[in-house]
């Protein structure tokens, strides 16, 4: 779709998204992680919500990040604070007095936690701890939403779809730090803050793609960079299944489960986000569709077996999404690649990456209205 202007994007915006305004309009959101993939997206949403958002991060890990080129940023109040530095992070927590706590910030990679598992641990379980404790005796807090995985599960690698009250559990360090934080979650929510009127959730979202993502190790941002400079493609997993799901059906959903949870408390656990089951996917199916949507790009496939353990096969049920908050997927595989290679075309053909994220925005939303 063509880039819309800034301004005619905020008049749309307000249009197809009232009702979601009227609740996040003038809110006070935290948002940890907002120098993020996810996060940058997230707070561009808010941003365009009329939300008061304060974002909690660390710097952005790469060049080129959404950060910088989205300009997500402006309009808040940003912050680089390292989640394990509890008195820091309490401060700037209280002075914030944030109303909703939208907590994303963790060592998200899996290979990285491999040679990084010290640092991984102290993010995920300890950082959580940290976000969580500096919710004690704060008065403004209303809900508090916890970003874990889709990891969490003890992965049998059977051919069924994880629920929400399946075993956890996590072979990899990043896993195992997710699984754990779930019961630090569930500790606090249970012991301090359901007491003090603070709903708690935790939402564990199947593999993320779109536009704007530059990590290591993962692989859209590896097809992305190698297809760019011309070179192969190396796939180290071709057979491996994941839940694949375009960024905006999280987000859509994280924001849908903090509105839930401001008027019904009683709905605080742990949600699961993802495709239909039967959109799950190989790696080799979605490399194809990428290769195919870019419209050129060698690939080599590997037999599957380099590198340190990853899970092969991962799907998640979510019915409870379904019934409890009314959710569907509304974009499948085959689009959400297609629209993450364009995001990727177009931003390296010189286009405005705030312009972009916000056009993406807009049609997610009209989709989402038919």
């Amino acid at each position: 779709m063509p880039i819309q202007t800034s301004a005619k994007l905020r008049m749309i915006l307000v249009l197809v998204m009232s009702d979601a305004t009227i609740f996040w309009y003038n809110k006070r959101v935290l948002v940890t992680g907002h120098t993020g993939f996810k996060g940058g997206w997230l707070t561009l949403w808010l941003q365009r919500l009329g939300a008061q958002v304060c974002g909690i991060a660390l710097p952005p890990a790469t060049t080129p990040n959404l950060f910088k080129l989205a300009r997500v940023a402006e309009g808040i109040d940003s912050h680089f604070c390292d989640i394990r530095d509890a008195e820091r992070l309490a401060a700037l927590v209280r002075a914030f007095q944030p109303e909703i706590v939208l907590h994303l910030a963790a060592q998200p990679l899996v290979r990285a936690s491999y040679r990084e598992p010290i640092e991984t641990f102290a993010s995920n379980i300890m950082g959580t701890v940290h976000i969580l404790d500096a919710l004690r005796g704060l008065d403004s807090v209303r809900v508090a939403l916890m970003i874990t995985t889709d990891k969490v599960y003890h992965n049998l690698e059977h051919p069924y779809p994880y629920r929400e009250d399946d075993a956890l559990g996590g072979h990899d360090p990043y896993s195992a730090s997710k699984a754990a934080s779930e019961i630090v979650i569930a500790s606090y929510r249970d012991a301090f803050l359901k007491g003090q009127g603070v709903a708690v959730a935790s939402a564990r979202a199947g593999n993320v793609i779109g536009g704007g993502d530059w990590s290591e190790d993962r692989l859209i941002p590896d097809a992305v960079r190698a297809w760019q400079a011309d070179e192969v493609l190396e796939i180290r997993r071709p057979q491996a299944i994941r839940p694949w799901q375009h960024v905006l059906e999280p987000l859509h959903g994280y924001l849908t489960l903090a509105e839930k949870l401001w008027h019904h408390p009683e709905l605080a656990g742990a949600y699961n986000f993802g495709p239909h089951t039967h959109e799950a996917a190989t790696v080799r199916e979605v490399v194809e569709l990428a290769r195919q949507a870019y419209g050129t790009g060698e690939v080599r496939y590997s037999d599957g077996n380099s590198g340190p353990h990853e899970a092969g096969w991962l799907a998640l049920e979510t019915a409870k999404a379904r019934v409890a908050l009314g959710l569907q997927p509304r974009w499948g595989l085959a689009e959400t690649v297609t629209r993450t290679m364009s995001w990727y075309q177009a931003q390296n053909a010189g286009a405005d990456v705030r312009e972009l994220c916000l056009a993406e925005i807009l049609n997610y939303l009209n989709n989402n209205q038919s």
